[in-house]
């Protein structure tokens, strides 16, 4: 057998680093498409982003810009936050693209599943956040604003403090992929999770304490949704381990089956 050249060598990891180029390339041109899309309904995009605070301010009140340039940067900043959110799926379709060809076809299987239930649950930490906490949070800043004080937020801090909330309340909602992750790769085993449940119960409450105004109710808002995604991860990934498992058993009797019988003396 020849022995590989220099070239041969570098061909390959050149290959890979123009697709890697082309499927950045892809995934920025499709957020500056979106981008330029929305740009257009920027002020109305966050007029509805700010809708949750503004209905819980007092009569009279309104939010106000105390940068020269906020009125412009402000709606700018979440136009292309909102493309990036968006253009997700597009971005998780080329990362799938260029690490499937390095997959198993059992790995590949297990994968399509988690990318988009990923992409869902990240949606829908984000819906919550908006439509559930969002609402009850800003009705209680309002509540307990000291008489003579008038509630009138920047908006540039809105935008930063709601970011956050987003991605948090979006990642949090990642936990049964991290869950079954965890499990199906073998890092932890289900009965060690489920002997874990009461610190993962504590450890959900106080997240949900960090995260959220400090009364019970908003706090049990976010940390009971977190313990059942938490449950519903464990579930799945016990689901899948049982399978491994029972495929592992038969496929010493399919080989066995598949030997010639001995021959006989």
């Amino acid at each position: 057998m020849s022995r590989p050249t220099e070239g041969d060598q570098e061909m390959p990891l050149v290959s890979h680093l123009t697709e890697l180029r082309t499927r950045l390339l892809r995934s920025v041109v499709a957020v500056l498409a979106l981008f330029a899309g929305l740009f257009y309904f920027a002020q109305d995009i966050y007029a509805l982003v700010a809708a949750p605070l503004r209905a819980y301010l007092p009569e009279g009140a309104t939010m106000i810009a105390t940068g020269v340039a906020s009125p412009f940067l402000t709606p700018f900043k979440l136009t292309m936050m909102v493309a990036l959110f968006l253009s997700m799926p597009i971005i998780l379709h080329q990362i799938w693209g260029f690490i499937a060809p390095g997959l198993y076809k059992h790995e590949k299987r297990i994968a399509v599943p988690l990318l988009i239930s990923s992409i869902l649950l990240f949606y829908g930490g984000m819906a919550f956040a908006y439509f559930v906490v969002f609402p009850i949070m800003f009705g209680f800043f309002a509540s307990v604003t000291p008489e003579g004080v008038a509630m009138m937020t920047d908006i540039g801090q809105y935008l930063d403090f709601v970011l956050t909330l987003f991605f948090a309340f979006g990642v949090a909602f990642e936990i049964p992929v991290a869950t079954f992750l965890l499990i199906w790769v073998g890092l932890v085993d289900v009965a060690t999770l489920r002997k874990s449940r009461p610190y993962v119960i504590v450890g959900c409450f106080a997240v949900g304490m960090l995260l959220t105004p400090p009364d019970i109710f908003s706090q049990t808002l976010l940390a009971v949704p977190m313990w059942l995604l938490f449950e519903s991860g464990v579930f799945f990934g016990s689901l899948i381990r049982r399978r491994a498992e029972h495929d592992a058993e038969a496929e010493p009797e399919a080989e066995s089956e598949d030997q010639p019988p001995a021959p006989q003396p």
